[in-house]
């Protein structure tokens, strides 16, 4: 079962999907997992897992063959920056994470080419992969990210356009290296996007991630980091914005394996119009093994009109007593009245306040990008969509 939290006391016990199997599962990393979507029960929208998406619109994601070929991809053209595209059993699929529900399964079941990047070395300008061509058709994907050892990167994955996509992301991040990923889900109204993202980070590296979510109808983003390596590191920063017409989901899962880890998550989002729905769930484990872990996570939420509705769950596990720390908030609200005061008593009329707040909240997240002019692009699209917000 699940239970809605804001003060961060709720657990959320996974149920293990396989067909003919009900019992619960009690721990995190304990969950089913299989790519072959044989495996799993057709999904009700009753399980734990399902129960705050939106099922019906999933549908043609869950049930039934997707294309899964390769697509059109714009990539940077850069020495120690490549591309290829390789059959499933030629891939080293798998390598940080198998899918733990039907809609990831399907994807993997269904994908006839894998797309694999591979990073070496240093590369002081950001990186790209982008995506916009992907139209209506029901499709699969899966990708695999190298990061070679010692590489330092970022690397920008956007997608435009339409879509109606499960897809599967791995991360494999070696020792060593330091990678920022930025994924920024800036879909057409009407896209359907279900990602179930995995990285793996060995020792000494440093993963960061960034997950913008502004666009499409329902955009679903599951990331899950294994911190396996003894002092590696996982950074991972969301921002979202729902309107009225948008489901906007993600499921953030750190599992702590190695000694000496960190890993800090901070998810921030803005609700406005009637039906605008979004879902955080965040789980940390701190395993037995992991001894001197650091670790923190948040969500907030940011309420700018009637009719929404924010479901933020925080989780943490720890089986060792010996950690530097670990903890974790959730808050969901509307405006801080001081800050309206303050703005105001200044000559700011209070909707162009509320205006600033709003964005001062989801630009703490989109700052962090090493990219100055998709933080400019990013602040404007939400600007945009600031523009058609009336006083809550």
């Amino acid at each position: 079962m699940s239970t809605q939290n804001t003060g961060g006391q709720a657990t959320l016990v996974p149920q293990d999907t396989r067909v003919g199997n009900d019992v619960p599962v009690q721990t995190r990393s304990e969950r089913f997992a299989s790519g072959n979507v044989e495996d799993y029960a057709s999904v009700t929208g009753r399980e734990p897992e399902w129960k705050l998406s939106p099922v019906a619109k999933l549908t043609p994601l869950l049930e039934g063959q997707l294309e899964g070929g390769r697509y059109d991809i714009s990539t940077t053209d850069v020495e120690g920056f490549a591309t290829s595209w390789v059959a499933p059993e030629l891939s080293p699929r798998g390598v940080a994470g198998i899918p733990e529900d039907r809609a990831a399964a399907n994807a993997w079941s269904s994908t006839s080419e894998v797309l694999v990047v591979d990073i070496a070395g240093e590369h002081p300008e950001p990186l790209r992969l982008g995506r916009s061509v992907l139209g209506t058709t029901a499709r699969a994907a899966h990708t695999i990210v190298r990061v070679h050892p010692n590489a330092h990167a970022t690397l920008i994955m956007e997608s435009t356009g339409d879509a109606v996509l499960a897809e599967n992301v791995e991360f494999d991040i070696q020792d060593g290296a330091s990678v920022q990923i930025v994924c920024v889900q800036d879909w057409r109204p009407g896209a359907i996007h279900y990602g179930a993202h995995f990285a793996r980070v060995a020792k000494d590296a440093t993963f960061t991630q960034i997950l913008v979510s502004v666009g499409g109808d329902v955009v679903i983003v599951n990331p899950s980091t294994q911190l396996v390596g003894a002092g590696a590191a996982g950074h991972l920063w969301g921002a979202y914005f729902a309107d009225a017409s948008q489901h906007l989901e993600h499921r953030v899962y750190v599992h702590h394996q190695g000694p000496h880890t960190v890993s800090r998550v901070t998810y921030k989002g803005a609700l406005h119009g009637k039906g605008a729905r979004t879902v955080w769930v965040g789980d940390v484990l701190i395993g037995a093994d992991a001894i001197g872990t650091d670790s923190y996570e948040q969500n907030r939420n940011l309420v700018l009109s009637d009719g929404t509705r924010a479901d933020s769950i925080p989780n943490l596990e720890i089986k060792t007593g010996d950690i530097a720390g670990a903890g974790h908030a959730s808050a969901t609200g509307r405006f801080d009245d001081e800050q309206l005061f303050y703005l105001q008593s200044r000559g700011i009329n209070e909707l162009d306040a509320r205006r600033l707040v709003v964005m001062g909240f989801l630009v703490d997240v989109v700052s962090k990008i090493d990219d100055a002019a998709l933080v400019a692009e990013l602040t404007s699209k939400f600007q945009q969509k600031l523009s058609q917000t009336v006083e809550a």
